[in-house]
């Protein structure tokens, strides 16, 4: 009889607490506060190769995972441009892609990305914990993983989580 009271008083307490939270939205990253984790060794074709030293350049550097047929991945494509063109370092990790399809979508579309990684299988995708493209992450200048973005970099999410993040990582 006082059994279920409890299990409902129970439930009602992680609801509240999940709630409560500072963001209840944002999924947490192992990485952030921790070192990036290590880069593909292979660059889209006609791009020139991400390295790992690249995240550790003493430059915030922003790396995107994306993918030709990712539908989200080209919605957030424009502020990708933008960033770059405000002389962000943006760099980009196509994975689970072809290269047939990859490198001419960055012709197609402009190539916001100083260097690239593929990551065909999507094995470097797992060591990140990307779960999904597009994902995005701000690395400090000694390759620190100071923030991760889960979807695209579009709308108010974009400006009210992603671009503040990043201010705060240029100062």
């Amino acid at each position: 009889m006082i059994l279920p009271p409890v299990i409902f008083a129970a439930f009602a307490g992680l609801a509240l607490a999940g709630m409560l939270r500072d963001n209840p939205d944002e999924m947490p990253s192992t990485f952030v506060g921790n070192q990036a984790p290590p880069v593909p060794t292979e660059a889209v074709q006609g791009t020139v190769q991400l390295t790992n030293d690249d995240l550790r350049s003493g430059d915030v550097t922003i790396v995107n995972f994306w993918a030709s047929w990712c539908p989200p991945c080209r919605a957030e494509h424009p502020n990708l441009l933008d960033l770059a063109a405000q002389g962000y370092r943006v760099a980009g990790i196509n994975f689970r892609d072809q290269q047939d399809q990859a490198a001419p979508y960055l012709v197609e579309y402009e190539d916001p990305f100083f260097a690239t990684g593929f990551d065909l299988r999507g094995r470097v995708a797992i060591d990140w914990g990307v779960t999904a493209p597009p994902e995005t992450f701000i690395v400090d200048g000694d390759g620190t993983v100071l923030y991760r973005f889960v979807g695209p970099l579009v709308g108010s999410d974009y400006e009210q989580r992603f671009l503040p993040e990043l201010m705060k990582a240029a100062e």
